[in-house]
């Protein structure tokens, strides 16, 4: 079963970043990322989020 999202934090680290994912248990997951990988991830929820946006749009009309 999937976990719920509850809290995140990004935070640099030297040349990378590090986050920090924690679920609705109270467990942490630790990640390093690179700034181009970041990149991707922000594209990626922008495009779902932008896509979301459209959904609401087609309804409402």
């Amino acid at each position: 079963m999937p976990r719920k999202l509850t809290q995140f934090t990004i935070t640099e680290a030297g040349d990378d970043y590090l986050l920090h994912i924690e679920d609705d248990a109270g467990e942490t997951i630790e990640f390093t990322a690179t700034y181009d990988q970041l990149d991707v991830l922000v594209e990626a929820i922008d495009r779902h989020l932008d896509a979301d946006a459209e959904e609401m749009d087609e309804v409402e009309d």
